[in-house]
């Protein structure tokens, strides 16, 4: 895996209540910033890519019921 990032969404202070993402060629890899030495998950890219759509193409719509 590559170098591990920090979302731009976790704004000031100590940054430390988002997730962490690390890329490859085939891979995404996710784990939480508050404990980068527990699980991480993996994810081949293309369902992560389109896990990322979805939530972009859904946000502000209402779970349904």
């Amino acid at each position: 895996m590559g170098n591990w990032r920090r979302s731009s969404y976790s704004g000031e202070g100590d940054g430390n209540n988002c997730v962490e993402i690390a890329t490859s060629a085939t891979h995404v890899a996710v784990r939480d910033s508050k404990t980068p030495a527990r699980a991480t998950l993996t994810f081949p890219r293309a369902a992560f890519t389109r896990f990322l759509t979805t939530v972009k193409e859904t946000e502000g719509t209402p779970p349904p019921r």
